[in-house]
Parts: C-alpha cells; structure tokens; sequence
C-alpha cells in the first residue's frame, strides 16, 4: 500500500530532545524570574546611599542572556537528539535492512545483534530465529518439489514406454499391456493423493472437532486387520476413552498411516504391533510399536522425510509412495502435537504421538 512521505523516526526523536531540552530550560528561567527577581525591588542604594542595580537592571540584563541560554539548548538539542537517536536507532536500521534482503530472497542472512538484551534485540532475535525457520522450510519445500517431481515422473515415463512398445508392435496381445498400465496409473493416483493430503494437513484446512484416539486406533486396527494377517502380523490394541481435539478424518489417516508402515515393514512372520492411547496432564498419546529389524538412530531420523520407505527401500505392491510418515509428521504439526520415532532395543520402530488435551468445554 503507498503512503504519503512522512517525517521518519529519527527526526521525530531530535524533535523530541531538543523539544524536552528547551521545555526544562524554559521552566528553569521562569523559576529564576518568578522566584528570584520579583522579590527585588525596583530601586537599592547602598548605606552611603550610591544607587545598586535594580530589578528592571535585572531583567534587562536578563533577558538577553536567557533568551542565548534558549537558543544555545535548542541547537545543543537538535544536534545531540541527532546523535543520539541515530545511535539508538541503529540496531533498527539493520533489522530493516535483514529484512529488505529477505524480501529479496536472501533468507541466509542473519543480524546477530551484539550486545546485552533490550527490546531491540529481543526482536533481532525473533527475527533470526523467524529467518533460520523460513530457511529451513524453504530448503525443505525445495527437495520436497524436487523429489516429488521426480516420482511422478516415473510412472509417467513407464507409461510412455509401454504406450511406445504398443505402438511398435500392433500385433502384440494388450492384456499385459492393460494390466501393466493400470497397476502404473493406480502407483500415480495414490501418489497425487498422498500429496493432496500432505498440502491438506500443511494448510491446515480443516474444523477441530471432539475426537476419541482410542477408537480412532481400533477403526485403524479393524480396517488394516486383513493387510496384517496376509503378512503374518499380530496387532494388539489398548487404552481406555483418549478425548482429543481435531479433525477425524486426518486423525484417523494419521493412524492408518503408521498402522501401515508398522505392518509393512515388520517381521516376516509372527511379527507383533503394539497400539496404545492414554490421557496424561494436558496431553493425550497415541504410541504404535512394532517389532523387525534394527534400526540405527541415524536411519531413524530420516523416516519422516518425504519419500523414504523403511529399510529396505523397495519399490511393491505395499511399499506405498514413501509420504506416510511424512503425512503423519504434518498431521501431527496441523494439531499442534509433537512426533518422536525411537528405535527398539529388541528391534523395530517405537513411534509416540503426544497432542494437546482438548478444552475442557470441547470434551466429550
């Protein structure tokens, strides 16, 4: 929006000083006149009666000088408010100016404001901290696109690839072709959808309603109970009534999704997964556990990056499209909760889902 040119804030501050200045100086002339030269009288002499200055001598001598006394702080005050305000005004100055070059797209840059912590510096530092976030989530968008990018374009590139086989050979029987193409285009179709709900729960576009996490979990349980007895898996639910706050429907994806990477990549056979709910002070959690294999730490900490799939980084019929952690990692942020994944000693993955109690007028 334009603005009409005004007076900038170091000016208004020298005005301010000199203002203040002439102000005390006025009043302390005024005493010196009202309290000091009224109690002269108009004529004194001496005891060898030679006349001495009266109070009208006073005041023509008086006048002069203060009226010096008054110009001489004014320029005193403008001159020192200058100085002092632009030294006042210098950390600003260079807040201004982090925040030109980040308008510009330098988010790299940082104040680093020297110095002990006054309002100044409290807002260089929010502003630092506001800059590395933006960095980060920046850099962050920046590999998603790029890998995101990259998966979509490989089933359009195997579609391409069949298509052109096909026309090649026009005598070929299709029913390959078909069934190959269609299992390409479901990959694609799950793909788009799993980036549709990431965008979803990154906007945070939908209404928080009173929620239950327990029989989110065995909603959960109940609909992957086909998937874990193909693959041999045992899952085992408890907790008593988990009143949460949120959307069900991201909520709920949000258990699928780590009831699913909990199946998946378990143990071949007579692999177990462990879901509990539990309401603490101010807190409700959902923890998933599954045994299989060791994991590192390290490898632990990639598991909510887009497009990493376990351990063995296989692309199935079941390996998904490597977004379900980090679906869950943005639920779990659109809700305000925190997300700890932490490798079992036996084995396996150990996955908490701590979020905010509901208000005690949204509880069921």
């Amino acid at each position: 929006m334009d603005r009409r040119p005004g007076l900038s804030v170091r000016l208004k501050l020298t005005l301010s000083y000199a203002g203040f200045l002439m102000l005390a100086g006025a009043l302390l002339l005024a005493v010196v006149w009202v309290f000091l030269l009224r109690y002269v009288p108009d004529a004194i002499y001496s005891p060898n009666r030679l006349p001495m200055p009266s109070r009208s001598d006073l005041e023509r001598a008086f006048v002069p000088r203060a009226t010096q006394a008054l110009a001489f702080l004014l320029v005193f005050g403008l001159v020192g408010g200058w100085f002092l305000a632009g030294r006042m005004l210098a950390p600003l100055t260079r807040i201004t100016n982090a925040t030109r070059r980040a308008a510009n797209g330098s988010l790299s840059h940082r104040i680093e404001l020297e110095g002990r912590k006054d309002e100044f510096r409290e807002l260089a530092d929010a502003f630092d901290a506001m800059l590395e976030q933006l960095e980060a989530h920046v850099a962050e968008q920046q590999r998603f696109a790029a890998n995101a990018s990259h998966e979509l374009r490989t089933p359009l590139a195997i579609t391409q690839t069949l298509l052109d086989v096909a026309r090649k050979d026009p005598n070929r029987d299709n029913g390959e072709l078909v069934e190959r193409l269609h299992f390409v285009n479901a990959r694609a179709i799950d793909l788009t959808e799993a980036l549709l709900l990431l965008s979803r729960a990154d906007q945070r576009s939908f209404t928080p309603v009173p929620v239950d996490l327990s029989l989110i979990a065995e909603e959960a349980a109940e609909t992957l109970l086909p998937l874990a007895e193909q693959h041999g898996v045992a899952i085992e639910t408890s907790g008593d009534i988990t009143p949460a706050f949120g959307s069900h429907a991201l909520l709920l994806q949000m258990t699928t999704n780590l009831l699913h990477n909990a199946i998946v990549h378990n143990l071949p056979q007579h692999g177990t997964v462990q879901v509990d709910t539990a309401t603490g002070p101010g807190s409700v959690t959902l923890t998933v556990e599954n045994t299989g294999d060791m994991l590192s730490p390290q490898l632990v900490s990639t598991f909510t990056e887009p497009f990493q799939r376990g351990t063995a980084r296989i692309r199935t019929d079941h390996a998904g499209v490597g977004l379900g952690l980090a679906i869950v990692r943005s639920i779990v942020q659109a809700h305000d909760g925190t997300l700890t994944l932490t490798s079992r000693p036996a084995g396996g993955l150990h996955v908490a889902v701590e979020l905010p109690a509901p208000p005690p007028h949204t509880a069921n």
